[in-house]
């Protein structure tokens, strides 16, 4: 620790790979939503996450961990800046909370040393086939709407008593085995309320000598009338999944 404060301040910004603010670029615009199942008109895209990213697919960004990225979110009205962007080859990616899929900029951009780009009013189409039937929770790539259980005594973490992150109190997920010991989770539209009645992680049961046994959710819901020659998607909003398998 005397090693650092004695080297205060670092010299690192004088080095030729840590660009000055002047020789980065800038990149502002405005983001809208077209849903035309919620609006005929293009809405503001709130709250939006917009970031510059290397060049790939939607949603690559989530996985690319080898080139620099760039983040902020758009205000009320679904504009957005970003500022301080290294020189370099990028694209522009985007996400919306309450509406699921990845947006992406068609055109390629490049940044220069002091250039100051307007990319205008960019608007993501969510993906459809037809009007939702029904939905359980909000895609907003966290699961802080569901049901999340009171901790164990025993792992109690006071940072997130009283929190809205209370779902990383530690060994939550044990809980499961304990509010449902005999059969799944069942939930029924129309009736339950996700608040209460959807368990905020999709886990394994504990058994016994610890062996883990894989969970089947049922969801049941009915449909007033069917159009037999239509075809009906199933979508999932997924927040976090490590090491796991859905079928």
């Amino acid at each position: 620790m005397l090693i650092e404060v004695q080297s205060w301040p670092y010299n690192f910004p004088a080095s030729e790979d840590f660009p000055s603010s002047d020789q980065r670029g800038n990149v502002s615009g405005r983001l809208l939503v077209h849903d035309r199942y919620v609006d005929e008109e293009s809405t503001s895209a709130i709250s939006a996450y917009v970031g510059l990213a290397p060049r790939g697919n939607a949603g690559s960004w989530q996985t690319e961990c080898k080139g620099y990225q760039f983040w902020t979110r758009t205000d009320e009205d679904g504009y957005f800046s970003v500022f301080d962007i290294r020189t370099g080859d990028y694209n522009l990616y985007a996400w919306v909370p309450g509406f699921i899929g990845d947006y992406k900029c068609d055109t390629d951009i490049t940044i220069t040393s002091g250039c100051d780009i307007n990319l205008g009013d960019l608007i993501y189409e969510p993906p459809r086939d037809g009007p939702t039937l029904w939905e359980i929770g909000i895609p907003d790539r966290s699961a802080a709407e569901f049901y999340v259980p009171d901790p164990n005594p025993k792992y109690i973490n006071k940072l997130y008593v009283n929190h809205p992150d209370r779902f990383r109190q530690y060994g939550l997920w044990e809980r499961y085995a304990e509010l449902y010991p005999d059969k799944d989770l069942e939930y029924i539209v129309g009736v339950s309320d996700y608040r209460k009645d959807w368990f905020y992680a999709q886990v394994t049961r504990k058994k016994e000598d610890k062996v883990y046994q894989s969970t089947t959710w049922k969801i049941i819901f009915n449909l007033g009338s069917v159009d037999k020659t239509g075809t009906y998607k199933l979508r999932l909003a997924i927040a976090s999944a490590t090491y796991a398998e859905l079928q």
